[in-house]
């Protein structure tokens, strides 16, 4: 798909992977709107790239909903959804205080699984019904973010781990059933990325991160999700697919 001209919404893009691939869209001609929790957030990305912002909770219907509508009537109808919005909370399944938190679980689940969810749903009953934007019948593309987690989950990470799991778990039967209507869906599962939550750590835990990594030798950035994102748009035999950005990684178990 070609992204000059088409209309993207980005959730989570007040901050870290999203805010980049919300730049990088802009930068090669797409009309942006950025969605996230943070309104503050998204205003000032929104305002640095020339694009609209949303405040949105992916969890609800509702704001879903009223964002996407927001977007549609701001740059048109949403030809390509970018699902960043998440969390990275930790703790073990029995801690010092007992067993672990169903409520904390279930909050984990309800952001990262549920929410990108929730938005791939909106935005794929609305490009099911858009005009084919070339020869082969795509009507646009779905991109979720999961992480390593997913595979190698980390002692604490069981709700995180199970979390991203169910987004590299619904890729498949989502683009299979979505291929009738020319939409893809792919994820992404970025590894040790140098967000500002791993930036703000101790450097000696940065140090002790980047040991695990084989090549190249450090933190991931955020413009090479965002890169990768960009590519995976414009390469429509991309479907289907779970990609690791991650530079061999594997995580211990901690």
């Amino acid at each position: 798909m070609e992204i000059k001209g088409m209309a993207a919404v980005v959730t989570g893009g007040g901050s870290g992977m999203g805010a980049e691939t919300a730049r990088h869209l802009a930068k090669a001609g797409a009309k942006v709107a950025v969605l996230d929790i943070n309104k503050a957030n998204a205003d000032a990305v929104a305002k640095e790239i020339g694009g609209v912002a949303f405040e949105c909770d992916v969890t609800s219907e509702a704001s879903a909903k009223a964002a996407l509508e927001g977007a549609k009537a701001a740059n048109g109808p949403v030809r390509i959804l970018m699902n960043c919005a998440g969390i990275a909370p930790g703790a073990r399944v029995v801690g010092k205080d007992g067993p672990h938190d169903i409520g904390f679980f279930t909050k984990v689940i309800t952001v990262n699984l549920i929410g990108t969810f929730n938005m791939l749903r909106l935005a794929a009953n609305e490009m099911s019904t858009l005009d084919v934007l070339n020869d082969t019948g795509e009507r646009g593309v779905i991109i979720n973010t999961a992480s390593v987690a997913a595979f190698e989950g980390q002692i604490g990470q069981a709700a995180y781990s199970a979390s991203k799991g169910g987004v590299v778990g619904m890729t498949l039967p989502a683009a299979r059933e979505l291929a009738r209507f020319g939409v893809r869906v792919v994820t992404i599962a970025p590894g040790l990325i140098g967000t500002p939550m791993l930036t703000a750590m101790p450097q000696e835990v940065q140090d002790s991160l980047i040991a695990t990594t084989l090549f190249p030798k450090r933190l991931g950035k955020p413009e090479e999700f965002s890169k990768l994102a960009l590519h995976v748009v414009e390469n429509a035999m991309i479907n289907g697919e779970t990609i690791r950005l991650d530079g061999a990684v594997r995580l211990a178990p901690k």
